[in-house]
């Protein structure tokens, strides 16, 4: 079984071997910094160089003799600044030697500064990545996994912001490490690595989620990753994409609360809309986060209690959640709402409605 790929595992530290999560970045990325102080480093030996070569005449090279060249000059900067020293070339003249003290030796301090500074950095990024790791996982509560971060994965999640999920409550897991940088495009944390590792699931610390949401590109890599999520956690509610039908009995063994196909569900839009243009026009807009219609559940409020759903204005009552059962709104039973229902409603989506002003 493949493991998830380990960015900070020197042997040494005592996170060693423990996949860390990849939080969205908020500075510059490690490749513009470390190309911004090669710069900054080629600056200094010009510097070094042409100081040196526009006072050639006051310096020496002790074994070869003769005028010294550009690229004399640039030897003599190079090992000047990296504190080598063969002593093949000196300066002989007092104010060259005045200038190596006041010019060239900072010069070399600076450098030597940046070298050191940046190896201390590396070292000081590396404990400070996996404290800021142990804090996350610490605060981290009722929060929604997302395993896939393909195209259904980046849908789910983008509904569930849509819908006022904080994006601190929602945690990747992909194996492409495209994916996770996009989520941390997203403002998401992700964890790279293979989501059947019970190690990496606990990283993520899906035994305290809420929800998890499983997109992964083949069943049986989804049916066993949803039993290994329900081994690590009995009480998440777990919804699966599956790509065959005949393999939705055997997600809902594994332990799926829900189980959407994916082909179907394509396949019935489309043929909805081959059928009836508007009927998979209104569907397709239900599925669109914050545009048009949207579907939602929330509580009933107080002075919904004792209607009907069909007394309910400006939603259209779908059906009734009592007591962690759903009714329809033509079941019996569901002629009056109480205090503690939920309903699902069909509204207008409230981005649109914001836009809108009212008649």
């Amino acid at each position: 079984m493949a493991r998830p790929k380990l960015k900070l595992t020197p042997s040494d530290k005592p996170w060693a071997g423990q996949a860390q999560v990849h939080l969205p970045s908020r500075g510059n990325s490690a490749a513009m910094e470390l190309t911004r102080r090669v710069a900054l480093s080629l600056l200094l030996l010009l510097i070094i160089t042409v100081v040196v070569y526009v006072d050639r005449a006051a310096y020496r090279d002790v074994y070869g003799g003769g005028e010294i060249t550009f690229l004399d000059a640039l030897y003599y900067a190079t090992v000047t600044m990296t504190t080598t020293g063969y002593g093949d070339i000196v300066p002989v003249a007092e104010h060259a030697r005045f200038i190596n003290i006041v010019v060239i030796t900072p010069i070399r301090v600076a450098f030597l500064i940046l070298v050191v500074g940046t190896t201390v950095e590396v070292l000081a990024n590396e404990g400070r990545r996996a404290l800021l790791d142990a804090q996350w996982r610490k605060s981290l509560r009722h929060h929604t996994v997302v395993i896939g971060y393909g195209t259904m994965g980046q849908s789910a999640a983008a509904t569930l912001l849509a819908n006022g999920v904080p994006p601190e409550k929602i945690v990747v897991i992909d194996a492409n490490p495209q994916a996770v940088a996009t989520a941390n495009r997203q403002n998401l944390a992700a964890f790279e690595g293979d989501a059947t590792s019970r190690e990496l699931l606990h990283r993520a610390e899906l035994p305290k989620a809420r929800e998890v949401i499983v997109t992964v590109n083949s069943d049986d890599t989804t049916i066993l990753t949803v039993l290994t999520v329900r081994q690590l956690n009995r009480t998440a509610h777990v919804v699966a994409s599956v790509r065959d039908s005949e393999n939705r009995p055997l997600l809902r063994q594994s332990g799926a609360d829900a189980v959407v196909t994916s082909s179907d569900a394509v396949g019935r839009l489309m043929g909805l809309s081959s059928i009836s243009p508007h009927m998979g026009a209104v569907i397709e807009d239900l599925l669109t986060p914050s545009d048009g219609l949207e579907i939602a559940q929330r509580m009933i409020t107080p002075e919904e209690e004792g209607l009907t759903p069909l007394e309910i204005t400006g939603e259209k009552v779908l059906a009734i959640i009592r007591n962690k059962t759903m009714r329809r709104f033509f079941d019996p039973g569901a002629e009056s709402l109480q205090l503690g229902d939920e309903i699902v409603v069909i509204r207008k989506s409230a981005t649109k409605a914001h836009r809108e002003p009212a008649a």
